[in-house]
């Protein structure tokens, strides 16, 4: 999943980012309001984490023109301002939920966990492709009984299509949603990815879920009907 983190104390911004990569997620950084509009005006993302008070622009208005844009991205705001009144104006201004500082990281991994379950309209922690489940809270792949070791990207790209079963993805939507704008690897890095998935989550096994869908992308799903 990728993530936007809006946040101008730098430190804290930096921790944010090496903890959400560690658990998989693709981060983009900004440390202002104003660059934060410029990147969600080109850029789609999974979830947005948004600093209130920013310089150049604050959280509340980077918000309000985010829905001006007409994005639905899921929005939690980061903020030091406890108040009762705070927190029911950025929730009326349309966030999806409220963080205080300080907070623990746990905390933090679980609310991005429920907003992104509840942006593609997913009720549980676990979900399933035939005999194929992953368990978003514990980070654990199965097939079967066998339990799957994945690395972080491989993980982010199997959720992405785990997510999105049935629907056929472009490599060039895999990528953005996968890969932040740091990335500097080859053109081919989707197909690269796709296929370790591959040899982890369908060697072996009589029925395939990975799918190519030629000329338009991949798809997971548990029959190869086009």
């Amino acid at each position: 999943m990728r993530v936007l983190v809006a946040e101008d104390e730098k430190d804290l911004n930096n921790i944010i980012a090496q903890k959400l990569m560690a658990d998989g997620y693709s981060v983009d950084c900004c440390y202002d309001g104003k660059e934060a509009l410029e990147i969600l005006s080109y850029t789609e993302y999974d979830v947005i984490i948004l600093d209130i008070m920013m310089p150049k622009a604050d959280g509340f208005e980077v918000l309000h023109s985010l829905r001006e844009m007409g994005k639905t991205t899921p929005v939690l705001f980061l903020t030091a301002r406890d108040a009762i009144s705070d927190r029911v104006k950025g929730l009326d201004s349309g966030a999806n939920d409220y963080l205080v500082k300080p907070f623990s990281f746990e905390e933090l991994s679980a609310r991005l966990r429920v907003l992104t379950r509840n942006s593609y309209g997913i009720t549980k922690s676990v979900i399933c492709v035939a005999d194929l489940t992953m368990d978003c809270t514990s980070k654990t792949v199965k097939r079967g009984q066998k339990e799957i070791s994945l690395s972080a990207k491989e993980y982010a790209l199997l959720e992405y299509l785990m997510h999105n079963q049935g629907i056929v993805l472009s490599r060039e939507k895999i990528e953005n949603h996968i890969w932040n704008f740091d990335y500097e690897g080859g053109t081919n890095v989707v197909d690269v990815y796709i296929r370790y998935l591959r040899r982890k989550i369908d060697e072996g096994h009589e029925v395939k879920l990975i799918h190519t869908i030629r000329g338009r992308g991949y798809v997971l799903r548990e029959n190869n009907v086009k």
